[in-house]
């Protein structure tokens, strides 16, 4: 948790964590050297000087130092975790639900286990989705856009394949849909992952909830004007809170259009884990001010009030956890060898 001058407890719960293996070993081809390199250029560009890892360590990090730097060091309370599976470019998966799954059975109650889909897949993917759910019971799956599929470089959320997944979803009691709309990572393309499609499923799917991981980045205007209509569509801020030290007034810009456009009822913290950890974004974020000229142009404060929405409670209520409890609960004890590696360190 993070705790005020003032001594408040703040509910930090990171809305988009993964667990990934982008080690030479495991590409299948050239791609997935690229698609890693692209996310060590993020790691590096946005993550102070101080805090940045070695690239060896960033391709392959594993579960216990996962649990260290989202809640230990990183004052996160729960996080929530977003599989994507990639094996186009990765033998066994690059961020698969297996994988994730190291993170939850090591601290069970503070990680939220998504489920993957890819509507491409057809009833093969359908049987899975069942299997994985009777085996972790999702409350929420991952959508990826923009991830190659044999010949399929991309689908839109309008494709009629897409309806039979949403349905199985809902059939499952599946109600969160986490859909990457943001910026493309090589050899990604651009154009695979433009949010116009999103108001399509959330005006046809009124009883499932859209989280629109990166808001749509660098299309913040046209996710406003999704999420303006669409009462069931959120933005997940992570990688728009990367920019807060890097490049803090186009931060403050898209966070204005995002307050006005959405309001702080339907943001979600995010560090976009391991491209950065929370720790430092954390502690930007609690001393990040808005001026009176600026509030007025956002239509919202950016008040400890809203902080504590967007940083915790808005996810918390949108997954049912039990805020109080995710307080309370008693430090991670973390492994001897990680342990001693960290007091090494």
């Amino acid at each position: 948790m993070f705790v005020t001058p003032d001594g408040e407890r703040i509910l930090i719960v990171d809305g988009h964590t993964h667990l990934w293996d982008g080690r030479p070993e495991n590409w299948r081809n050239d791609y997935g050297r690229t698609f890693i390199d692209t996310f060590w250029g993020g790691h590096v560009g946005f993550t102070p000087a101080d805090k940045r890892w070695t690239q060896d360590q960033f391709r392959y990090y594993g579960a216990e130092k996962a649990a260290r730097d989202l809640f230990v060091d990183g004052y996160c309370d729960a996080a929530i975790m977003l599989p994507v599976d990639l094996r186009d470019f990765y033998k066994d998966g690059f961020n698969t639900t297996d994988q994730c799954s190291e993170l939850k059975a090591l601290c069970p109650d503070r990680v939220v286990l998504n489920g993957r889909i890819d509507p491409r897949e057809g009833s093969r993917g359908l049987a899975r989705l069942e299997q994985d759910h009777d085996r972790f019971g999702f409350k929420g799956v991952k959508l990826y856009t923009g991830e190659w599929n044999g010949i399929s470089r991309g689908y839109r959320l309008s494709d009629d394949f897409v309806r039979p997944y949403l349905e199985k979803c809902r059939e499952l009691g599946i109600t969160i849909i986490h859909v990457h709309k943001g910026p493309t990572t090589h050899p990604l393309d651009y154009d695979a992952f433009d949010v116009r499609d999103v108001d399509h499923v959330a005006t046809s799917f009124p009883d499932l909830t859209f989280v629109v991981d990166h808001c749509g980045m660098p299309r913040i205007d046209d996710f406003c004007a999704v999420a303006g209509q669409e009462p069931n569509v959120y933005g997940g801020l992570a990688l728009v809170t990367s920019f807060i030290r890097a490049r803090p007034r186009h931060f403050k810009t898209m966070l204005i259009e995002l307050l006005w456009g959405v309001g702080p009822d339907r943001l979600i913290f995010g560090s976009d884990y391991a491209i950065t950890s929370p720790d430092w974004i954390i502690e930007a974020f609690m001393a990040f001010e808005l001026d009176e000229e600026d509030t007025t142009e956002a239509g919202h404060a950016l008040d400890l009030d809203a902080k504590r929405k967007i940083l915790g409670l808005n996810a918390a209520k949108l997954y049912g956890l039990d805020a109080d409890a995710l307080l309370n609960l008693p430090p991670v004890d973390l492994p001897a060898a990680e342990a001693s590696r960290h007091a090494a360190e």
